[in-house]
């Protein structure tokens, strides 16, 4: 009786361990893995290159008004673009480290289309509680 209650124990163990290798190299473990990866990495944002990327966002806001309200400004249409243009790269960096789903505009892209994924943006940065 006893060699039989070992007989059985070790084939059950041998069942069960066979079973979690085949899971452990199973195409569906490799991407339970991976999302779960992708998941700490997106959580993990750094919160001093957060704070950073915030102070920036802020000094660079506080350019682009100081630009638009002083008229004395030489070629202020080119400084108010290159402001613009580091606001919203800027903007994009933040989009990635919170984990956002961002769009590349390029440069040449209509001012409209520009500021409507720029307000899109800033506004999913805010309700994730970004301030700047």
């Amino acid at each position: 009786m006893t060699w039989q209650l070992a007989l059985l124990t070790t084939t059950a163990l041998i069942v069960a361990a066979t079973a979690v290798r085949s899971w452990l190299r199973s195409d569906e473990h490799r991407e339970a893995v991976a999302r779960r990866d992708l998941r700490r990495r997106a959580g993990e944002a750094d919160p001093l290159v957060t704070l950073a990327i915030q102070m920036r966002l802020g000094e660079l806001a506080a350019e682009l008004r100081k630009v638009d309200e002083d008229p004395d400004v030489f070629a202020r249409a080119h400084h108010w673009r290159a402001v613009q243009g580091a606001y919203d790269a800027l903007l994009r960096e933040a989009c990635r480290l919170s984990a956002l789903p961002v769009e590349d505009v390029p440069l040449r892209l209509g001012e409209h289309a520009a500021a409507e994924e720029r307000l899109r943006e800033e506004l999913e940065l805010s309700s994730r509680g970004w301030s700047w």
